[in-house]
């Protein structure tokens, strides 16, 4: 078995966290993922804090192990949601689009454990000053909100940069990536186009055959002009972006076109319409399967491979 300092601080088996993906990490997934040893994490996204605390309390009677929720910092209800999390003493909180200084201490006193994701070593040094529990270091191969290095790079930089636990994210999804994230100093792996094609997630069918079908260039990056690049798989939604920026139009404009797209895609299902939110690991990811059966399938594959390494020691 793979145990690393991850697994002590946040009471896991697997040192696997799924990331919190707005509309697609709703209880059924996380109350799965939890369960199977992992952490599953709720995506609030820009939802009210209604709708969190209601995903929180299925979560709650679908498992009694430890879960989290993420809270992107550019959700309209930032404040409202923390005090969900507070109330309901959710285990964890990770946080992303942002330094969340702020809302470090409400969380930290209710005993909640935080792990903002990072992009960059500058972040990373200065929200470890603040007294986060962990981090994730996410490169740009990863889905949705992206910085600009990339996972190889960045890991062991930030790994050297400060000395909390440094979970790896961007590209991984499988056992391989696991073990690659370990070599660098990582002390598990966050996950969550893979985990998007599992039964238990409740995305729209569509959602899960476009990752499926998807080959190692079937992702694009669009928002460039706006200072926050998202990925996603092409489709042509994403080339009427490309083409509104291409043309200069106003920030007002492109970001009232982006609106809703994730929840057309994830929800309603439209590949035509809407964002695919998706990272470079799609490529990797051919099945659908319970979340037991990919978090087992990960660990074994991983155990495997560490052991075959040994030969290459003198």
């Amino acid at each position: 078995m793979i145990r690393t300092p991850l697994c002590e601080l946040l009471g896991i088996t697997h040192p696997i966290i799924q990331g919190g993906m707005a509309w697609v990490s709703t209880a059924e997934l996380v109350s799965a993922v939890s369960e199977a040893g992992s952490l599953g994490i709720i995506g609030a996204g820009n939802a009210p804090p209604e709708y969190v605390l209601e995903q929180i309390r299925k979560t709650k009677e679908w498992t009694e192990k430890p879960f989290g929720v993420n809270i992107p910092l550019f959700s309209p209800y930032v404040k409202e949601v923390i005090e969900v999390c507070v109330k309901e003493r959710v285990a964890v909180v990770t946080t992303g689009a942002g330094n969340p200084g702020p809302i470090v201490p409400p969380l930290k006193e209710a005993g909640i454990k935080v792990i903002p994701v990072v992009s960059s070593v500058a972040l990373a040094k200065r929200l470890e000053r603040i007294g986060v529990d962990a981090l994730i270091a996410e490169g740009m191969e990863s889905g949705g909100h992206i910085g600009d290095v990339a996972t190889l790079p960045l890991i062991p930089q930030v790994v050297d940069a400060v000395k909390i636990p440094i979970i790896a994210a961007g590209g991984i999804a499988d056992g391989r990536g696991l073990v690659a994230a370990l070599a660098l100093g990582a002390a598990g792996v966050q996950m969550g186009t893979r985990f998007i094609c599992t039964e238990e997630c409740i995305v729209h069918p569509n959602y899960k055959e476009k990752i499926v079908k998807a080959g190692d260039r079937a992702t694009i990056t669009t928002g460039h002009s706006l200072g926050h690049p998202v990925r996603a798989i092409r489709n042509p939604m994403t080339r009427r972006f490309e083409e509104m920026e291409k043309m200069g139009l106003s920030e007002e404009e492109i970001i009232e076109f982006g609106t809703g797209k994730l929840r057309l895609a994830a929800v309603e299902g439209d590949m035509v319409n809407g964002s695919v939110m998706a990272g470079q690991s799609c490529g990797l990811v051919h099945d659908i399967v319970p979340v037991k059966v990919l978090i087992e399938r990960i660990i074994s594959e991983a155990e495997e491979i560490i052991g075959g390494l040994q030969h290459l020691s003198a």
